[in-house]
């Protein structure tokens, strides 16, 4: 099964030039506006994608946002590489997400509240610890794009769906038909592309936290409460906040800020 994964995983088409330097600009200690426009600039595909972005309800913006300077301004160059990143991604990768009982917008939706959730809680109480982390909790998910398209191909979508239909948890279930979670996959898929060590060695073991090396453990378990509350299956549900706060608990990481900011969200997804 791993074999299939992997084979899987090597026939996904490289990463444009535009987003290896991006990733690169991303590294940076000192980032320049201007440095970033040039490189945006010259990728068709991603102006259309930030400028409809910008353009959305989501900002809500007085005036229209025509140019790439002017999304960096009203973003924030951070933003701005974030859902340049994970825009290329989801244009990458597109299988049929059915298996998961969600669609693509499900887990775009989903990928949003990631970031608004981690930008709410830690851009409060460690914001270094926020910017380290904040790319992958937006991208930790795209395993499931692989996944999916295993479960159809080796015809284990029934006993897929009872399961989840069952209430298992899905990285059980993973586990026990895969053999493999949507994280280590994704951490393979991040490794394949060349991208950075610290993004695939945070998200690897966030399904097995106590194999996790102290260098990595507090972000892996950050972003094991982020997956938890914004899963695409039942996104911020009751019962998704509930076991997040009870992982923060355990894992002993900031809990009051966290919860405030939960409620926020899911009075949001109410209001929509």
């Amino acid at each position: 099964m791993l074999e299939n994964i992997l084979e899987k995983i090597e026939s996904l088409p490289p990463l444009s030039q535009t987003i290896e330097k991006i990733e690169n600009f991303r590294k940076k200690k000192n980032k320049e506006i201007e440095e970033l426009v040039k490189i945006i600039e010259k990728d068709a595909l991603v102006i259309t994608t930030l400028l409809k972005i910008s353009n959305s309800s989501l900002f809500g913006f007085r005036s229209k946002v025509e140019t790439i300077g002017r999304v960096i301004s009203l973003l924030g160059i951070n933003f701005t590489i974030y859902m340049t990143i994970s825009e290329t991604f989801n244009n990458i990768l597109t299988t049929d997400l059915s298996p998961y009982c969600i669609n693509t917008e499900d887990y775009i939706e989903a990928s949003n509240a990631s970031y608004n959730l981690m930008n709410l809680w830690l851009g409060e109480v460690d914001n270094n610890l926020k910017e380290e982390v904040l790319l992958a909790s937006i991208l930790q998910e795209i395993g499931k794009f692989i996944l999916s398209e295993l479960i159809i191909s080796r015809g284990l979508l029934k006993q897929f769906h009872e399961k989840l239909e069952l209430g298992f948890d899905i990285v059980d279930v993973e586990k026990e038909l895969l053999g493999v979670t949507t994280s280590q996959v994704t951490a393979e898929i991040f490794k394949y592309w060349g991208l950075d060590d610290n993004l695939s060695n945070m998200i690897r073991f966030v399904d097995n936290i106590d194999k996790c090396t102290d260098k990595y453990k507090q972000k892996s378990q950050v972003l094991d409460v982020v997956k938890t509350a914004c899963n695409p299956y039942s996104l911020l549900s009751d019962s998704s906040v509930e076991k997040a706060l009870k992982k923060a608990i355990l894992y002993n990481l900031e809990v009051e800020t966290l919860s405030n900011v939960l409620k926020t969200l899911q009075s949001r997804l109410l209001e929509q």
